[in-house]
């Protein structure tokens, strides 16, 4: 009970505000549009008064306003038009007056509109026939006047309708014909006119009420009218039909006596003699194959319109058809990236989330269904340091993958892209590079069955909007079939990145990855591309070591950024044990995690310093590795063996590269 508090519009991060089902009154405080993150406001089935403030519309991120069943009054404001967050509006059951505002067309992502049963009056906008994702529209119960705009025909999406109750005249417009996905009608109670044979053509239509209008002619029998009884035509004196036991009389028409004469007789001779001829030569003509052969000579491959496999709620109520209208059918304007086997598009949903979209170049059509049980298992697989797979449609007018958008693009971009001028600070690399490696242990480590990436690299890291890492393309290069370019190899993988082991052997293991992860944190640390200009990064990195000059190629950026070089020194050393020739000498992916989790540790603030005992553990012998010239005197009775053994190949690197 009691009124709505102003001083909820100071709690600034609130997202979810539902005070509906209560016995609230007063007016909805103007403060409330103080909440710019609210993303949902649902204060239905109360006692609440007054207008709808205006001042609802600062709240930018708003997705849903529910109203319902409440006293309020005035106008709908016309400010509304700034939610263009908006996909659930209903303002039903309540005392609002005036016109359907025109501004709510400009609403572009609604999906629900119901403003049923208040004092609206005037005309319906045409202009609501833009709104192109719409599913349910609910007008009934009001004074609305003038006709059923024809622009409803651009309704594509729309599955409900109902104009019922109100003041409504004209004819039903033929656009309406054009609603494929059009599964509810409801016109009664208007002042209709005309007749409803083209709503046959609503195949889709399992509900429909037109009575109690002033409708005429025949009732059709066919399609979809056989599911409707009498009650959805009743009150239209002038309709007829075996529903109503009214049967149709129609006058018959005086037959007319046309006379033709000779000339005309004679044109329409020669007219299909001419004809005649055209068919002839045209049977001559050799014919060509029919295109699109399956391998059989005789039987041509027919294909139907390609599904979209929905994995993730963000892609609910969405189909095919839908992506190619938002991407203009994958248009260059929504390219955000290439690789050398897909073409990355933006796509914005009904609900303003955003998607990429992965266009693959090419796909053996025999390893389709094998591709397609894959990317159902990879589905399944979630972890913070992994990009969500939402969806995909896999057909012959290209394979589809739908990822989780990133802000920020990919570490190549940061690194080497147009965004390279852009400060990176150390502990930003540090934070990429630890959420990398705990993407990569998840796969190896923590799936089943385990999973190798097969091609990690800067370009398949991607950044969030606080640019904490997500692996991308993760068990699925085996099935690419990668473009040959400057760049690509039959052998899985980027050159630059490939382990030299598997390009001798052609065996892949976890610990390719391993050094593929190697190369990356050489690429944080010098900020140079891992093959440029046909210079090899980690060649050069190794043919600085004897000289004791690798650090003379950290970044500079780092340089000015960190407050112990020592933790930079200790990742170079990490990086030269990842990409060590013999595979067996690399460390597993859950022990590079714990080190680098170790210096996540190293560069906390002492009261954040909470870690766990083999976090410390790492710490210390890290550190106690980083100023021995000879670590295998350290004792390491307090480490397990797995531990121990990594820590001892740490500190050989050490003592063996002076960094």
């Amino acid at each position: 009970t009691g009124s709505i508090p102003p001083e909820l519009g100071n709690m600034s991060k609130l997202h979810y505000l539902e005070l509906n089902n209560n016995r609230l009154t007063g007016h909805i405080p103007p403060e409330l549009g103080k909440l710019t993150d609210l993303f949902d406001l649902n204060v239905a089935n109360n006692d609440l008064e007054g207008p709808i403030p205006d001042h609802l519309s600062s709240c930018t991120n708003l997705n849903s306003l529910n109203v319902h069943g409440n006293k309020f009054s005035g106008t709908i404001p016309r400010a509304f038009q700034k939610l263009e967050s908006m996909t659930y509006l209903n303002l039903s059951n309540n005392n609002i007056k005036g016109p359907i505002p025109v501004e709510l067309s400009r609403i572009g992502n609604l999906d629900t509109l119901d403003l049923s049963n208040n004092k609206i009056n005037g005309i319906i906008p045409p202009s609501i026939g833009d709104l192109e994702h719409l599913l349910k529209m609910n007008l009934s119960r009001n004074h609305i006047t003038g006709v059923v705009p024809a622009d409803f025909g651009n309704l594509r999406s729309i599955m409900e309708i109902d104009l019922s109750n109100n003041d409504i005249s004209g004819p039903i417009p033929e656009a309406l014909t054009q609603l494929q996905n059009l599964f509810l009608l409801r016109l009664e109670n208007n002042n209709l006119t005309g007749n409803i044979g083209s709503l046959a053509n609503c195949l889709s239509l399992n509900v429909l009420n037109v009575s109690h209008n002033n409708l005429a002619g025949d009732i059709p029998k066919n399609n979809n009218f056989s599911r409707f009884s009498s009650d959805s035509f009743i009150g239209n004196p002038g309709l007829c039909g075996s529903w109503l036991n009214s049967p149709c009389h129609h006058v018959s028409r005086p037959t007319v006596r046309v006379s033709i004469s000779r000339a005309a007789i004679l044109g329409i001779a020669i007219g299909g003699l001419v004809i005649l001829l055209m068919v002839l030569v045209a049977a001559c003509r050799p014919h060509n194959p029919p295109p699109f052969l399956d391998g059989s000579l005789d039987k041509p491959v027919t294909y139907s319109t390609p599904k979209l496999v929905i994995l993730h709620m963000n892609m609910a109520l969405h189909v095919y058809e839908d992506i190619m209208r938002m991407t203009e059918n994958l248009s260059e304007k929504y390219i955000i990236g290439h690789g050398a086997s897909s073409t990355v598009y933006k796509c914005v949903l009904k609900n303003c989330k955003p998607v990429a979209i992965k266009r693959l170049y090419s796909h053996n059509p025999q390893s389709m269904k094998q591709f397609e049980t894959e990317l159902e298992m990879l589905s399944g697989i979630k972890h913070r340091n992994l990009v969500s797979l939402q969806a995909y449609s896999l057909s012959h007018l290209g394979s589809l993958l739908f990822y989780d958008y990133m802000d920020n693009g990919s570490l190549w971009d940061l690194l080497h892209g147009p965004t390279k001028k852009k400060t990176l600070d150390w502990d930003t690399r540090l934070k990429i590079a630890y959420g990398a490696a705990q993407g990569l242990a998840y796969l190896h480590h923590d799936c089943s069955p385990r999973i190798i990436h097969r091609d990690v690299k800067s370009s398949n890291i991607l950044l969030d909007k606080d640019l904490e890492a997500r692996l991308t393309d993760f068990g699925i290069a085996k099935s690419l079939c990668v473009s040959k370019t400057h760049t690509s190899t039959y052998i899985m993988g980027t050159i630059g990145y490939i382990d030299p082991e598997y390009a001798r052997t052609s065996h892949l293991t976890e610990k390719s990855d391993v050094y593929s992860y190697g190369i990356v944190l050489l690429e944080l640390l010098t900020r140079r591309k891992a093959v440029d200009d046909e210079s090899n990064l980690h060649h050069l990195v190794m043919s600085k070591t004897g000289n004791n000059e690798v650090m003379e190629m950290v970044d500079p950026d780092i340089s000015s950024t960190c407050k112990d070089l020592g933790v930079v020194k200790k990742v170079f050393q990490l990086a030269l044990l990842c990409t060590k020739r013999q595979p067996s000498d690399r460390p597993t992916m859950h022990q590079v995690t714990r080190v680098l989790g170790s210096f996540m540790l190293s560069e906390q603030p002492p009261a954040a310093a909470a870690a766990t005992s083999t976090t410390l553990t790492a710490s210390c012998y890290v550190d106690e590795y980083a100023n021995l010239k000879t670590p295998h005197n350290v004792n390491c009775s307090s480490m397990s063996a797995s531990d121990a053994e990594l820590f001892l190949r740490f500190g050989q690197v050490i003592s063996q590269n002076s960094v």
